[in-house]
C-alpha cells in the first residue's frame, strides 16, 4: 500500500505535532515537502523529515506554484492564514487536514465547506478532542442506549492560569482581531463535542463573559513593563521562571526554535512578547466565559470556560433518562451510574499522547478517511465543523450584547 504524500504548510507547534504521525507510520503517511517562512524552523523540519531542500518552501503560495505534486496538505498557519491556502488546495484537488478554527469569518468557513463538497475534496478539521479515548468513550456509551435519552450536559474547559498567561495574553492568541475570539480559538473544540454528542440541532444559546483578571486591574504595583526590566512582585506568571528555567516547549516558543541557548532565550523575552508583563499586555480575549444551549427535543447543555484553574484539563458529565456519565480528562476512567440498579461502574479510560491521544486519533481516523475506510459521518470534516463554528460565533455576539438569546 503506497504511503499518503502530504505537504505541511506551516510548521510551529501544531504542524510538528501531526507530522509526527508520519516518523512512526511511514507506511501510512509520508511527508514530501514544507512550506515555513522561518529558516531555523524550516530547516529544523527538513533534516528531521530528510526532505530535499527543493521541497522546502518559504510561504504557502511556493506550494501550489507547482503542479500537484502529493495527495494532501495539512495547513496549521495561524488562524487569519487559513482561508486562501485552503481555497488554494481546493481549487487543485488536495485534500487538506485543517488546523482549528476553519477561520476567524463565519462566511469564510461556509466557504471552505461549501468549495470542498463542490470539488469533492476531503477536509478534515483539527477538532483532536473528538478522537481522544476519553471522549470516544462517552460517545460509545451514549450510542449503546445505556444512560437513555440525553437530557443535559455540563460541559467545563479548564484552560490553566500559565497556559493562559502564555497563550492568551502573551501569545498569538491574545487580540480577537490578529487571531479569534476565545470561545473560537480554544473552545470551538468543546462546541463541537457538545454538538457531536448530542447529536441534535441547538435551537437557541446565550452567553456572558468578560477578561477580568489578566489586565491593568490586577497588575503588581510598581511592575515594570517586562518581567526582565527587575520585576520584584513575587508573581507566578514571572517570564524568567516560566521560559528561562521551564521546560523545553516554554523555551522553543519564546525563542521561535527547538534546542534554544539559555542566551537566546533571553535575548527573545527581553525584546519579544513574551517577555512582557501578564498584566500590561494589549490583550483583549476573555478569561471566562459562560454558554447555555437550547438543542431539540428539550436537551440543554450548560459549557463554561475558566482560565482561572491550575491545571489545563476538561470534566464532563452527561445526564440521561436512564443513567449518567461522569468524567475528567485527568482521570483514567468514567464514572457511570445506572438509575435502575442504582449501581455505578467504572469504565477505564487509555489515553496516550497529546490532547488525551486525539493528536494521534485524528491521523488515523485522516488516513483512513483519504482510502475511504471511513466516510464523512466519522470525522470532523469541514461542513460539519462549519455548523459547530456557527455556535461559536452565536455565541460571541450574544456576550458581546449582554448575554442576549440568539434564536438558531
Amino acid at each position: 500500500m503506497k504511503p499518503i504524500s502530504v505537504i505541511l504548510i506551516g510548521a510551529g507547534q501544531r504542524g510538528n505535532a501531526y507530522a509526527a504521525y508520519a516518523l512512526n507510520n511511514p507506511s501510512e503517511i509520508k511527508i514530501v515537502g514544507v512550506a515555513e517562512p522561518d529558516p531555523v524552523r524550516r530547516e529544523q523540519f527538513r533534516k528531521k523529515y530528510d526532505l530535499d531542500e527543493k521541497d522546502c518552501l518559504q510561504t504557502w503560495e511556493d506550494v501550489f506554484k507547482r503542479d500537484k505534486w502529493a495527495d494532501a496538505v495539512m495547513i496549521c498557519t495561524p488562524d487569519n492564514l487559513h482561508y486562501e491556502p485552503s481555497m488554494e488546495a481546493i481549487a487543485q484537488g488536495y485534500h487538506i487536514l485543517l488546523e482549528k478554527p476553519i477561520s476567524p469569518s463565519e462566511q469564510e468557513c461556509i466557504d471552505i465547506a461549501d468549495a470542498a463538497a463542490m470539488a469533492n475534496v476531503k477536509v478534515v478539521v483539527c477538532h483532536v478532542l473528538r478522537y481522544s479515548p476519553f471522549f470516544e468513550q462517552i460517545k460509545a456509551i451514549i450510542t449503546s442506549g445505556e444512560i437513555g435519552d440525553i437530557v443535559t450536559i455540563a460541559h467545563s474547559e479548564n484552560v490553566g492560569d500559565i497556559h493562559h498567561s502564555h497563550s492568551f495574553a502573551r501569545g498569538n492568541w491574545s487580540r480577537t482581531e490578529d487571531s479569534s475570539p476565545m470561545i473560537l480559538a480554544k473552545c470551538c473544540h468543546d462546541m463541537d463535542i457538545i454538538q457531536w454528542l448530542v447529536g441534535k440541532k441547538c435551537l437557541a444559546l446565550s452567553s456572558f463573559g468578560s477578561l477580568k483578571f489578566f489586565c491593568k486591574d490586577y497588575c503588581p504595583p510598581n511592575a515594570p513593563p517586562r518581567c526582565t526590566d527587575g520585576c520584584e512582585a513575587d508573581c507566578p506568571y514571572d517570564t524568567r521562571k516560566l521560559y528561562m528555567k521551564g521546560g523545553e516547549w516554554f523555551r522553543s516558543v519564546a525563542a521561535g526554535h527547538y534546542n534554544a541557548t539559555d542566551e537566546e532565550v533571553e535575548a527573545a523575552l527581553k525584546t519579544g512578547p513574551y517577555g512582557r508583563c501578564v498584566f500590561q499586555c494589549d490583550n483583549d480575549v476573555v478569561d471566562h466565559q459562560v454558554v447555555n444551549l437550547q438543542f431539540e427535543d428539550d436537551v440543554t447543555v450548560m459549557f463554561t470556560m475558566t482560565s482561572l484553574t491550575p491545571d489545563t484539563s476538561r470534566s464532563i458529565k452527561v445526564m440521561g433518562t436512564k443513567g449518567q456519565i461522569k468524567g475528567h480528562t485527568s482521570h483514567k476512567t468514567l464514572i457511570v451510574t445506572d438509575f435502575v440498579t442504582r449501581e455505578t461502574k467504572e469504565v477505564p479510560v487509555v489515553a496516550v499522547g497529546g490532547h488525551g491521544g486525539g493528536d494521534t486519533g485524528i491521523m488515523v481516523a485522516f488516513c483512513k478517511y483519504l482510502r475511504d475506510e471511513i466516510g464523512s459521518e466519522e470525522v470532523s470534516e469541514a461542513g460539519i465543523s462549519a455548523l459547530n463554528h456557527r455556535l461559536c460565533f452565536k455565541a460571541e455576539e450574544s456576550r458581546l450584547a449582554d448575554g442576549k438569546m440568539i434564536t438558531l
